[in-house]
């Protein structure tokens, strides 16, 4: 499929895009911080969750159902299967080695996925502090 975007435009598009300080990220920062519970985004430890949770020792990942192949609703992609695939088949893998490496370290490890957020994340977020 040809790119409709000018070269220009695919590259401001794309610059655009963060890994870090997602609008979900965001929300689950605000509640936290208005529910007084300690925490720090994007901690800089091996595994490297989003969230870190002090009173309790949780790691928090926020995956995009896409990128992490959600096992709920993700669709493969129909074109650029040869580049896709492998791509997300690492995520997934590095994934799983992440939350080796946390729970090896002594952390609780909680994943809360894109559609769960999006749908709602007051009660999302929430659910995740009452597992706390």
């Amino acid at each position: 499929m040809t790119d409709t975007l000018t070269k220009e435009q695919r590259s401001r598009t794309m610059s655009r895009i963060r890994s870090k300080w997602t609008s979900q990220e965001k929300k689950m920062h605000n509640y936290l911080k208005a529910k007084k519970i300690k925490h720090k985004m994007h901690p800089k430890i091996r595994g490297s969750p989003d969230s870190l949770i002090y009173e309790t020792n949780t790691a928090v990942f926020l995956h995009g159902c896409f990128w992490h192949k959600c096992p709920k609703c993700y669709n493969e992609p129909k074109s650029h299967k040869d580049y896709w695939l492998p791509k997300i088949e690492r995520t997934v893998k590095r994934d799983r080695e992440n939350e080796k490496i946390l729970k090896e370290q002594g952390f609780k490890v909680v994943k809360i996925w894109e559609h769960e957020i999006k749908k709602d994340a007051k009660s999302c977020i929430s659910r995740l502090v009452k597992k706390l």
